[in-house]
């Protein structure tokens, strides 16, 4: 499938949706017969690859849906600025803007900044003194170790150390935490911190758990070279002692009780704000103005090949319920103070996977020159022309030039430089391992 089947840059919306490593099946308005024969081919080859009856019960679910998708606060700010929307995890969001192509709009986040809508995405205040032992009881991070006004990436696991999600948490105080998960996996995040925090409760510990819902609280990812620049012009602390993964709250343009925490999805240096929803239509208007900086509004597309330059993982592609952070090479996210005391979900199989290894790792690619994109499902071979492992995302790198992928592989071929071939519409290109992230990050760290 190449996107001039789709008539070029006018169906570029359709054509992401359908290549992209997305769990969202959108169209247009009136798609063509071509389009709709295609769509229905993605349709099947995805229930064909749905692992048992349940998995395509809840497709056919999921495909047959009429339920009409949520809008943010953006929603007409988006139309109004030009926004392509396409229903993304249950919400109307802009996939790229009329103003700039997708990889137009990657490369000016690279240079110079952008904003994101993430207002889909899952965020969480949890409460009470024993909050912290709470919320380390299903993630694996060291909360407890955290300076107040901290935060980590962390998962939640199950019993089997496959994850669940991964979330951004926050150690606001000593009784409050803040977090952030995605919006895919809502409903199970939703049960999983409930069903703690009742467990706390009915043993007498003090926790509660309020979920913001998108109609009150809004979140804008500001991200690139520019962002803190431009967003220190309209608020009153000093940013610059906001390192990564740190959070605080402050007035921007006007607006209390902002939270802006410094972190995003991109590779770049950059905040997200959790904002009141009445007031996101204002402050993304004062962070577009001109005289104050260069921020342009930017999209689902951008965001997915930032974030696929800058290695990082995306659930359900990269991650699910089936893979480990040992084999997902996210052993980082398990504090090694939670290994020892080895008391959340999974942590038996996770300690053992750590000291007899696993059978297969999460690894780069690159492809060589001439190659097509190697997407998600497109199958790893060695040179003796065996399967070795699956690629779970991939895209042409508008900042490299060539295309890029990650996937698993079989441990024994995880080493960089390794060759292999990747399999793609039945032809063989030549790749090898290659290190990530594929492009340098610029998260502001601390001083050491």
């Amino acid at each position: 499938i190449t996107k001039q089947q789709f008539g070029g840059t006018d169906r570029e919306a359709l054509y992401l949706c359908i290549t992209s490593e997305s769990d969202t099946f959108a169209h247009s308005n009136r798609p063509s017969r071509m389009q709709s024969s295609i769509l229905r081919h993605v349709v099947r080859s995805a229930y064909s690859r749905a692992s048992g009856p349940a998995t395509r019960i809840a497709l056919i679910r999921h495909l047959s849906s009429d339920k009409t998708p949520s809008r943010t606060a953006l929603y007409e700010f988006h139309q109004k600025h030009g926004g392509k929307l396409v229903d993304f995890a249950g919400y109307w969001l802009p996939v790229q803007y009329n103003d700039q192509s997708i990889i137009k709009s990657h490369l000016y986040t690279r240079e110079y900044g952008s904003i994101f809508d993430v207002s889909h995405m899952l965020q969480t205040y949890l409460k009470g003194k024993d909050v912290i032992s709470c919320f380390e009881s299903i993630c694996t991070a060291d909360i407890k170790g955290l300076r107040n006004g901290t935060g980590t990436l962390t998962v939640f696991t199950n019993n089997s150390g496959g994850i669940l999600d991964d979330l951004i948490v926050n150690r606001v105080a000593d009784d409050v935490l803040y977090v952030v998960s995605n919006a895919s996996r809502k409903d199970v995040d939703m049960a999983n911190i409930s069903n703690a925090v009742s467990s706390f409760k009915t043993n007498g510990k003090d926790v509660s758990v309020q979920f913001l819902s998108s109609d009150d609280q809004s979140l804008l990812a500001v991200q690139g070279p520019n962002a803190v620049k431009t967003l220190q012009k309209l608020c009153s602390k000093d940013l610059s002692q906001l390192f990564f993964m740190n959070t605080t709250t402050d007035t921007i343009a006007g607006v209390e009780g902002c939270r802006i925490t410094r972190c995003g999805y991109t590779g770049e240096d950059g905040v997200e704000i959790s904002i009141p929803s009445a007031q996101a239509e204002h402050i993304a208007t004062a962070l577009l103005d001109p005289t104050i900086g260069n921020l342009k509004m930017a999209g689902l597309g951008a965001r997915d090949s930032l974030r696929v330059e800058a290695g990082l993982c995306l659930y359900g592609n990269d991650i699910d319920e089936t893979t480990t952070p040992v084999e997902a090479n996210l052993l980082w996210l398990v504090a090694k103070p939670r290994r020892v005391e080895n008391n959340f979900p999974g942590s038996d199989k996770i300690n053992s996977q750590i000291k007899n290894g696993v059978t297969r790792r999460r690894v780069g690619f690159k492809m060589d020159s001439g190659a097509p994109p190697a997407r998600q499902h497109v199958e790893i071979y060695n040179n003796e022309q065996q399967k070795v492992g699956e690629i779970t995302s991939g895209c042409p790198s508008p900042c490299l030039q060539q295309n890029i992928a990650m996937g698993y592989i079989r441990e024994e071929y995880k080493k960089l430089g390794t060759e292999i071939t990747l399999k793609v519409r039945d032809k063989h290109y030549h790749s090898a391992v290659a290190k990530m992230p594929f492009v340098a990050t610029h998260y502001y760290q601390a001083p050491k």
